[in-house]
């Protein structure tokens, strides 16, 4: 994007542009000169929206929070299907190739931002809560639905994390899982 005289950059224009570099390279890509060369302005564009870069970042933080929580509302709408469809939809997003790298990219800037960190434990006790709920409503126990639930949670953390030394999960090891993890119901 190259701002115009005629078009000024917005607070969005740079939280979407240093956040995507969030997911391509990490936070520590997020430096100031970068940014007004990709974005093809001066640096006093820069600072007519931020203070300085600590500023971009929590308004990055605040963006992806946001984003997050409307994800997060999005998963709630398969209350909706039976339970093992719930399971199956929220597995499937583990495979999907973009995810991984902002999941990994998150979690590695969540280790030097409190408000990261913060979200993502909502997200992942959101998460958790659901996936137990729907193998709850499979019929197995609150123990063993908690305990099922909790495999699949660190599955996907471990699939985002994994993706450039371990196979890329396919659909059918997806669906494998579920199966796996949905099994008999407790009696």
């Amino acid at each position: 994007m190259t701002a115009s005289a005629s078009s000024r950059l917005s607070i969005e224009d740079w939280t979407e542009r240093a956040l995507a570099l969030v997911m391509d390279e990490g936070v520590g890509a997020i430096k100031i000169n970068r940014l007004c060369k990709e974005l093809g302005v001066t640096k006093g564009s820069f600072y007519w929206h931020f203070a300085d870069l600590d500023a971009l970042l929590e308004a990055i933080a605040e963006r992806w929070c946001a984003e997050t929580r409307t994800l997060l509302g999005s998963l709630s709408a398969l209350d909706d299907l039976p339970p093992l469809e719930r399971i199956r939809a929220m597995a499937l997003r583990l495979i999907d190739g973009p995810s991984f790298s902002v999941e990994r990219a998150l979690r590695e800037w969540a280790r030097s931002d409190a408000k990261v960190a913060a979200m993502i434990v909502e997200s992942d006790q959101f998460v958790f809560e659901l996936v137990q709920a729907a193998l709850v409503d499979l019929g197995h126990t609150p123990e063993g639905a908690r305990m099922r639930a909790g495999l699949l949670v660190y599955a996907g953390i471990g699939f985002a994390h994994g993706q450039n030394s371990l196979p890329q999960p396919t659909a059918d090891d997806i669906e494998d899982l579920v199966a796996f993890l949905a099994g008999e119901a407790a009696r």
